[in-house]
């Protein structure tokens, strides 16, 4: 797949018919809002999901696989303009240097947050700038690999009597588990244009 057939398939398929059931409905307690990008580069011909992996110190979400991005503050404009903001802080993708062609619907964590994901695309290529007090590794995965249905995992687990599905991704020595891997799962559905059996 190259950029024209992902803007075309992301633009095409519509997600209403998908359903979502990585979706958590029933959380009581006020949600944070939070944005990411999932951000598509296409390095050396072939198109790169932008991963990072958060220092261990971090009290939220410690040593995981997430896009790049994070709390909504006041100054933002928008959710969009706190995934781009994120994006520049942490990594030093230029927000010039970023297309947004969508979002993906909210996503609530147990953790507490509504996490809103924008798809995006990189325009030229850059050279990563990784802020350490929020980034410990960089890395991308090729959409190609993410694609596939047999690399994408989901695995019920109880909590409070209600079974929830649990998404997660190996990737070489990474592990992509949790909100990242449900919207992951979520995006490669609609590429893909199929939905859950």
């Amino acid at each position: 797949m190259d950029l024209a057939e992902f803007r075309s398939k992301y633009q095409l398929n519509t997600l209403p018919e998908l359903e979502q059931p990585n979706l958590i409905r029933d959380i009581e307690y006020p949600l944070r809002q939070a944005a990411v990008l999932i951000a598509i580069h296409e390095i050396d011909n072939e198109l790169q999901l932008i991963l990072t992996k958060r220092p261990t110190h971090l009290r939220a979400h410690p040593g995981q696989i997430s896009f790049p991005g994070g709390k909504v503050e006041q100054t933002d404009n928008s959710y969009q303009a706190t995934a781009l903001r994120e994006a520049e802080e942490e990594i030093g993708l230029l927000q010039s240097n970023v297309e947004v062609i969508g979002a993906l619907p909210p996503h609530k964590t147990f953790t507490g947050f509504e996490i809103t994901p924008y798809v995006a695309i990189v325009k030229n290529a850059f050279t990563p700038v990784i802020d350490p007090g929020e980034v410990d590794e960089y890395f991308t995965v090729p959409l190609s690999f993410l694609l596939k249905q047999d690399n994408r995992h989901s695995q019920k687990f109880s909590r409070k009597g209600i079974r929830y599905p649990v998404h997660f991704i190996p990737y070489q020595q990474h592990f992509i588990w949790g909100a990242t891997a449900a919207m992951i799962d979520l995006l490669c559905r609609q590429l893909n244009n199929n939905s859950y059996n």
